[in-house]
């Protein structure tokens, strides 16, 4: 297999352990792309109409791109996509609580999490604070990797049946951070924990984390065990797969887009409906000397990649999947296609990414869900039907999609990244 990134599972894990949140995944990428010479840009600024390297974050999503090697005002977009968020649990606006002389932090599930995988796990805390300074607003990342809070599980002899409990989102999912009858502001600890003044704390948005180290597991080491695999797998394949194509260029403009939100419908101001991926690939062109016309050349060109993490058949229950699409660990980059369109794949996508793998020489895997059950779903058919661009959605096999903990192949972390850069910069 050509090497044209450098990607490699203790390199995930770090990524991974370095991003707890959304912010903090745009942050990682930021600095791995300005030390490769990635300019980044703000939104109410003009752009620099010489070619380069540049990106932009607004809140949890991120854009990058190269305009290095592209001469044409109408050159077209090679895009991939990914989502920065994952399921957790989330603080609440009022988080004091107190039950039975315990103090708890309100928290409740974003996304789809699965509950019970985040009982009886040391957490910790990370997000963003926006903060007074005089009459204007700043914002400050915040993490927190001391295990402070714990979600208990019920202990057997205290259900019904002992086979545990149907949990509550709304009363079972609060974390306990402390016992007494003088108990702390949780902002307050947070605000001196990011070292300003409680008081200065307008709004916030902050989440829970495993405190547990991503590893590569397994008896020859063939598998990365951690959290938030989906879908950092894609932002890190995806950033390693630009910085590779940008030292191997082609025609089209290598784009990453990395979304927030996705695990909640992407209807924000930064989630795949919003106007984000549109406005900076019109702003591309032009800041190149481009017109309306330019850009809709361009984007009729355009192929988008929509990477989200696949499910792998899973050993225990073989019967959830679709028999004659069996996908494995370590079996190379998954081509997902759903005939109701909860994936965007269509022929003309997957021969695009077909053709990737190919000359990246990988392995394709082709998924299917069964018929029987409900299919989930991805920025995809959103960006697809936002932008008109031709997309294809794809991904790495993994177990235990949604759970605080997940599992994918070592060896897929390099093979992933591969075919995301051939995709990037297909070869003439």
């Amino acid at each position: 297999m050509p090497q044209l990134t450098d990607a490699t599972a203790s390199g995930l894990c770090s990524f991974v352990d370095a991003s707890p949140s959304p912010f903090h995944v745009c942050e990682t990428v930021a600095a791995e792309l300005t030390a490769a010479g990635f300019v980044r840009l703000r939104e109410a600024q003009g752009w620099p109409s010489a070619p380069g390297r540049y990106f932009l974050v607004r809140g949890g999503s991120l854009v990058a791109w190269s305009t290095e090697a592209s001469g044409r005002e109408a050159a077209p977009f090679r895009i991939v996509g990914g989502h920065t968020d994952s399921p957790n649990l989330r603080v609440k606006q009022h988080p004091d609580l107190e039950s039975a002389g315990w103090q708890l932090v309100g928290l409740e599930p974003y996304g789809g999490a699965w509950l019970n995988s985040w009982l009886d796990r040391d957490l910790g805390i990370s997000g963003r604070l926006s903060i007074r300074d005089g009459n204007t607003l700043q914002e400050k990342l915040i993490r927190v990797d001391r295990p402070i809070l714990r979600v208990p599980q019920l202990a057997i002899h205290l259900s019904e049946d002992r086979k545990g409990v149907q949990l509550d989102p709304q009363r079972h999912v609060n974390a306990i951070w402390g016992v007494g009858s003088s108990p702390r502001r949780f902002l307050g600890f947070l605000a001196e924990e990011a070292g300003v003044d409680p008081g200065a704390v307008l709004g916030w948005e902050l989440m829970t984390h495993d405190l547990a180290p991503s590893a590569v597991v397994g008896l020859h080491d063939e598998l990365v065990s951690a959290p938030r695999l989906d879908n950092q797998g894609t932002c890190y394949a995806g950033s390693r797969a630009l910085l590779a194509a940008v030292e191997n260029p082609a025609e089209a403009i290598p784009v990453l887009v990395l979304f927030d939100h996705e695990e909640v419908g992407s209807m924000s101001d930064r989630g795949a409906f919003s106007d984000l991926l549109n406005s900076v690939l019109e702003r591309i062109v032009l800041a190149r000397g481009g017109g309306r016309e330019d850009f809709m050349r361009a984007m009729a060109g355009s192929v988008c990649a929509s990477g989200d993490m696949a499910h792998a058949t899973h050993p225990n229950y073989p019967d959830r999947h679709e028999p004659a699409h069996r996908i494995q660990i370590n079996g190379g980059p998954v081509l997902k296609v759903n005939q109701n369109l909860r994936y965007a794949t269509d022929a003309a996508g997957a021969g695009a990414f077909a053709l990737a793998c190919d000359q990246a020489g990988v392995p394709l895997q082709r998924y299917v869900h069964r018929a029987d059950l409900p299919c989930g779903s991805t920025i995809g058919p959103i960006t697809a039907s936002r932008t008109g661009l031709s997309t294809v959605d794809v991904g790495a096999a993994q177990l235990a999609m949604h759970s605080a903990r997940e599992l994918m192949g070592a060896a897929d972390v390099a093979s992933y990244a591969e075919a995301l850069a051939a995709f990037l910069a297909p070869a003439d």
